[in-house]
């Protein structure tokens, strides 16, 4: 039980702590999209999300996959302006006819995942069996992405009943709002040869 918590809060501290805010940034690019009704619609691309995340773990943990670190730290913000862009290009379409996002909530998993891997990878060669540390981590990852997902679904609720913003003017706000900081992160974070 003691691992299951370990690896549970280290699941949540990656999604939910002042050094998440890449992570944060592109769950809340994937749902600004949705509405509160299409809450299952956005707990799937979540889900999606957190596969690929899942997958690029266990292929580093078994030293199938290794990437250098400096690039995937690039590649990381890049995915965050890439869903950006996305957003403001189909502003004006609505979101439940574009299943594309289900495939880059996956393949973007993927490269945040490598983010992570040299960290958690150490921790889960040192189990005896990495799937119920596996599990327990992922878990984590997926209530506090379901976290921020809600808090955006609400945000949009409240912002566009209450105070009568426009749907697309909102997507176009907080879309253009995170590729601005997503850009800023991938142009610090380009790596140089020394």
């Amino acid at each position: 039980m003691k691992d299951f918590s370990l690896f549970f809060k280290l699941g949540w501290d990656h999604i939910i702590s002042f050094d998440a805010l890449d992570h944060i940034l592109f769950i809340a690019a994937l749902s600004v999209v949705y509405v509160l009704n299409q809450w299952k619609q956005v707990l799937w691309l979540v889900t999606a999300f957190t596969i690929g995340h899942a997958i690029t773990l266990v292929l580093s943990v078994f030293n199938i996959i290794r990437f250098e670190s400096g690039w995937v730290e690039f590649a990381i913000p890049c995915t965050i302006v890439a869903t950006s862009v996305f957003n403001l290009i189909r502003s004006g379409q609505q979101s439940g006819s574009i299943r594309l996002n289900y495939i880059l909530a996956l393949g973007f998993g993927l490269i945040h995942g490598m983010g992570y891997a040299n960290a958690i990878r150490f921790m889960l060669a040192d189990q005896q069996q990495i799937g119920w540390p596996l599990f327990s981590f992922n878990l984590g990852l997926e209530i506090g992405q379901i976290v921020v997902v809600l808090l955006i679904l609400l945000l949009t609720y409240v912002l566009t009943n209450w105070f009568a913003i426009k749907r697309r003017d909102w997507v176009i706000f907080l879309s253009s709002a995170i590729f601005a900081l997503a850009l800023e992160m991938a142009i610090t974070r380009f790596p140089h040869s020394e």
